[in-house]
């Protein structure tokens, strides 16, 4: 599987377990709203540091951001 495909679904389902918006957890890591979309539908290719903020923003580890979901 694509690593920005995982990166993506993994946000999708770590952001919707903390019942935040998109917005919400952009406001959080610093980037815009349309980063967050893009990262969720696998078109953009975050930085390490953008995965630590993110991860930061919704209180888990930046290995669960990049970590196998078992749907590939």
């Amino acid at each position: 599987m694509n690593m920005r495909t995982l990166v993506g679904r993994n946000l999708v389902r770590l952001r919707r377990e903390r019942g935040l918006t998109q917005e919400q957890v952009a406001e959080l890591s610093g980037v815009s709203q349309q980063y967050i979309s893009g990262l969720e539908r696998g078109n953009r290719n975050p930085s390490v540091v953008t995965l630590f903020e993110i991860a930061q923003a919704l209180g888990v580890s930046h290995v669960e951001l990049v970590a196998p979901d078992g749907k590939e």
